[in-house]
């Protein structure tokens, strides 16, 4: 196993008996544990809800559900790194694949020289994406807090968003999550005035 990559648990699924006999030798000898086979894309998403993998590699062409499929079930399950494997390369797949979750895509037969690097790209791109996401994510938050800020204090957009990063920086933590105690905030107190309001009527 090559010195930084750490020692991943990963679930592989191929119709094939001899590539999951190959892929789990290869694997092995590279440092990594197989906690999962399947023969079909069916079998690889019951196996990755039920092991929780680092990386999952799945053959393109399976009975039941094919390898594109499976990647996109997973990735609403599990987001992880998704390899597969063709047995020629597929006119368009570069994109398909993506857009279906797959972070790298190898061609049969493949080496432990072709594996390793595969492996590293898929890891990486799900990185990248998941940074993507969290930051996307962060931004929703901000934007919503800002607007509460604002309808509360009346403070113009640049005061509020100024006021969300000084109270990150005070109490030591993301953005995020002091849009989310602001957001909080403001769901307690609608939620309270709606459950104290029919008190009030007559």
């Amino acid at each position: 196993m090559q010195p930084h990559m750490k020692a991943l648990r990963v679930v592989i699924a191929d119709d094939d008996g001899v590539t999951l006999m190959v892929l789990r030798k290869t694997l092995t000898e590279m440092g990594h544990q197989v906690v999962g086979e399947g023969a079909d894309g069916q079998e690889a998403l019951t196996l990755v809800k039920e092991h929780n993998p680092d990386l999952v590699i799945l053959d393109i062409r399976m009975p039941n559900m094919d390898g594109l499929s499976a990647s996109r079930a997973i990735q609403e399950v599990n987001f992880t790194a998704v390899i597969v494997l063709s047995a020629h390369t597929e006119a368009g797949l570069g994109s398909e694949a993506a857009l279906a979750g797959v972070d790298a895509y190898l061609v049969k037969p493949f080496t432990a020289q072709q594996l390793a690097p595969a492996i590293e790209l898929a890891l990486a791109n799900k990185k990248r994406l998941r940074q993507m996401n969290e930051q996307l994510e962060t931004r929703k938050l901000v934007e919503r807090a800002k607007g509460i800020l604002m309808r509360q204090t009346g403070m113009d957009e640049e005061g509020a968003y100024l006021a969300l990063q000084k109270a990150a920086r005070n109490e030591n933590k993301k953005m995020s999550e002091v849009a989310c105690v602001v957001i909080q905030a403001d769901q307690a107190r609608h939620s309270g005035v709606n459950a104290s309001s029919p008190r009030h009527r007559t």
